[in-house]
This record gives C-alpha cells, structure tokens and sequence, in this order.
C-alpha cells in the first residue's frame, strides 16, 4: 500500500496514484461546500441581528466593528493549522509519518497556548478594543456585548478551525467539511431562539455563536481518537519544539497575514469612514455589507485552494511535478470562473447586497454608489485567494508572506488613507477595488512565472537526495 493511501479506510484518497481531476473533485468540494455553510452562516446572522426591530441597523453596525477582532482570532487557528497541515502532507508524501504525528501534536499544543491567552486578551480589554477598532458612538454597546460574549469561547474557535486542516491532509475532505457544517448549521438554528425567542439580542448571537464552535472543537478533537486517524495526540511531543513549531509559524505566516490584515484593513476603514462621514453609522452599516459580498467570493475560493492544498503538498513531497501541474490547471480555472461571475453581479446589480440586509434607504444609497468601485478586483481573486494557497502547500513560505503583505500593506492601507483626501468618504471604498486589480495581476504573474523553477529546483533536490543515497549504500 503506497503511503499516498493514507489509510486502509476506503474513505481515504490515494494523493498519488488516484486521478488528479477525481481528487480535485473530492478534495476542493467538500471545502468550498463547508466554506459556503460559513458564509451562509455569516450572511445569515448578520441579516437576524439586522433584522432587530428598532436597533438593527446599529447592532449590524456594531457586528461590523467586531468582526475584525474575530478574524484575528480566526488567523491564530490558521497560523497553525494552515502553517503545520501542509508540512505533514509533504512529510507523508517523503514516507515520514513520525514526523508528521510530531508536527500535528506540537500544533495542537500551540493552538491551546494561543487560545487561553487570546481569551484572557479579550476578556481584558473588551472596551478598549471596541473602541480602537473604530466603533460608532451609537453602535458600542452592541459591539461590546457581542464581543464579551464571543470572547468565552475563543478557544473552541481555536481547536475547531486549527485541527481542522490536520483532517484535510489525511484526505478525509468529507469529515473536513463536517466541521464546519455542524457548527454553521447548529449557529443558523440557534440564532432566532437566542436572539428573538429569548430576546438577548447580539448576545444571543453570540452565545449562539460559541456553543456552535464548542460543539465543532469536539466533532474534530473526536476525529483524532479514530482508528483511521495517521494522527494521535502523544503528550510526549505535546510540548511545542522550538524548531518544529518555527517551521509551523513560517508556513503558516502567510494565511496569518492574509486574516490579520484583513482585520486592520477593516480598522482602517471603520476608522475612515467615521471620520470623513462625520460619524454617520451609515457608512459603516454600508461598509459591513459590501464586506459581506466579499466573503461570498473569497470565502469559496479560499476553500478551492485549501482544499487541493494536501493533494500538493504530497505530491511536491513526493517529486510528481506533472500531477502538480495538472492539478495547478485545473484549480486556476475554476476559480477564474467563480471570481468573474460574483465580480459580474457586483457591477452590474450591485443593490442585491442591500436587499439581503433589508438595508435603509441611506444605506442602500451608498451600496448602490459604491458596491462596483469597491468589488472592481475581485475578478483577480482566482488569484489572491486559490493560487496563493497553492504557494503554501508548496512550502514557499516567503513568496507567499510578499504576496499577502502587498494586498492589504503595500497597497491597500495607504490608499485608504490618501484617497478620501480627494474622494471624501467614498475614497475609502474606492481603494479596496484598486488594491485588489493590482494585487490580483502581481500575484497571478508571480504564481504562474515562479511556478515552473519551484518545481524544478524540487526535482533537482530529490534526484541529488536519491544519488546520495545510492553511493552511501555502495560504500557500505
């Protein structure tokens, strides 16, 4: 049984005999499928607390400010599950599964570390954070009780998402997507009960929301005592080796970044906005919708590129540049479609967005000015959320570091601030839609140039390694 047969179960995958179309299939699937239940559960929590008779607009708003502070969270999971995930897929693509138990284990570890000490962070400075993260006067409270609220159950939010990746990599897409559909779909349902039925409002939301984590956090913790499991917890690699957790934190420093930046860049908006709008919570209610259309085309594609993430890294591990290559085609293509067709009924019907919110007329006024400037580079996505991936499972840890750096740092913070300097308040939307053309051009030129000298120089190595080895046993 080759190792790429992960498992004896008939569940398993074969990374590297089995046809690369097939594995695309059952491997990106099930990952963007759980991506979309996120999104649904993201979209359609925000329409309940929208939906708040008298205070929607604002609570939505308050959501909006918090939001950033949730993904800082969410991007301490992926440091370590998208950094430590791709580093066990190629150690089993080398025949190293010893290695890749110790990885998984120094990850988990890592992940409980991070998780009581982000809570403890919350729980502190629960004010102050609402208020730096550029919170409208009329919006704190609900900021606040959201964000207290969500703050308890930091850590299921850790192990649910960080663990999850170390179940992908095994080829148990199927189980990955689980995950998050348990937890999603428990969300959706508890968000009315909490919220209306029992009338506690945005901490309802978010009580709905951590009780649905925790649930997830034990679904994929279960996973790990199964028989068909590669990976075991083994309290003996279970304190963190500063190398091992080095490598993890490197590889996954770019998913981090992406999540972190994407947290500022929204602090810098709400900042912005507050101030060249003169307050007006318009603006930021405006602002969390648009960010909302985002997601409903990044969140797809980061789960295309998660997805097909083990299927790479097993075959770089194992030195089959073609099923690379193949697998690269296929990827770039799907998504390229995906990203146009939202990109498409962003600038054509952009007051779609606004319906979904049940939006006030002033609000509405700003999706429907707005909405096609912000959403203008989303159409480059293919390449900013999928091919950026595929960077990773690679092991290109620096290329990949530039590239998310120059979305959000290079490009998009900066003009964030210089443009509503010549635009007013609408200069801060206009940013985001430039930032994103350009990124999505270097990244896609960079990806596509690089690519070819990445997987010869692997090829190189390996035929070195091999040689090595040959004349060690020779002179034995």
């Amino acid at each position: 049984m080759s190792l790429g047969h992960v498992s004896a179960q008939k569940k398993a995958l074969d990374l590297g005999r089995d046809s690369v179309g097939k594995l695309v299939a059952k491997l990106a699937i099930p990952a963007v499928i759980a991506q979309l239940i996120n999104l649904l559960y993201n979209l359609v929590d925000r329409m309940y607390v929208g939906a708040i008779e008298g205070i929607g607009m604002q609570a939505l708003a308050g959501l909006g400010v918090v939001f950033p502070i949730t993904l800082i969270v969410s991007a301490f999971a992926n440091l370590v599950g998208l950094g430590g995930a791709p580093l066990t897929g190629i150690f089993l693509g080398e025949g190293k599964k010893k290695e890749a138990n110790a990885v998984f284990n120094t990850g988990a570890a890592m992940l409980l570390i991070f998780g009581v000490l982000l809570t403890a962070v919350v729980l502190v400075f629960c004010d102050p954070l609402v208020r730096a993260f550029g919170c409208p006067d009329d919006a704190f409270v609900y900021a606040r009780d959201y964000l207290f609220v969500y703050g308890i159950g930091t850590i299921f939010v850790m192990y649910s998402l960080g663990l999850n990746p170390f179940i992908t990599t095994q080829g148990y897409s199927f189980t990955s997507m689980l995950t998050v559909a348990i937890g999603a779909m428990l969300n959706i349902a508890l968000d009315p009960l909490f919220i209306f039925v029992f009338g506690m409002g945005v901490k309802g939301a978010a009580l709905a929301t951590i009780l649905s984590q925790a649930v997830s956090a034990v679904w994929v913790t279960v996973f790990f005592f199964r028989k068909k499991s590669l990976f075991r917890f083994d309290f003996r690699h279970f304190l963190p080796k500063p190398k091992t957790a080095a490598r993890i934190l490197f590889l996954g420093l770019s998913p981090f970044i992406m999540s972190v930046t994407e947290s500022a860049i929204q602090i810098v908006f709400n900042n912005n906005l507050k101030y060249w709008s003169g307050n007006n919570s318009a603006y930021t209610t405006a602002l969390t919708i648009m960010l909302s259309a985002v997601q409903i085309v990044s969140m797809p594609l980061n789960g295309l590129g998660t997805g097909v993430q083990p299927l790479v890294s097993y075959n770089y591990g194992s030195g089959n540049s073609a099923r690379i290559r193949k697998t690269v085609k296929i990827v770039a293509v799907v998504a390229l479609c995906c990203s146009t067709s939202v990109w498409l009924v962003s600038l054509l019907a952009p007051q779609i967005y606004g319906y979904l919110f049940s939006a006030e007329p002033a609000v509405m006024e700003i999706i429907r000015k707005n909405m096609p400037f912000f959403m203008a580079g989303t159409v480059f996505f293919f390449a900013q959320m999928t091919l950026q991936n595929v960077f990773i499972a690679l092991n290109q840890a620096k290329i990949s570091i530039f590239l998310a750096c120059l979305r959000k740092v290079i490009l998009l913070i900066p003009l964030c601030f210089l443009l509503p300097y010549a635009f007013g308040a609408e200069g801060v939307f206009y940013s985001e839609g430039i930032a994103d053309t350009v990124a999505g051009i270097v990244t896609a030129t960079t990806f596509f140039t690089m690519l070819p000298r990445i997987l010869k120089k692997r090829e190189a190595a390996l035929a070195q390694s091999t040689k090595d080895n040959e004349e060690n046993t020779q002179a034995e």
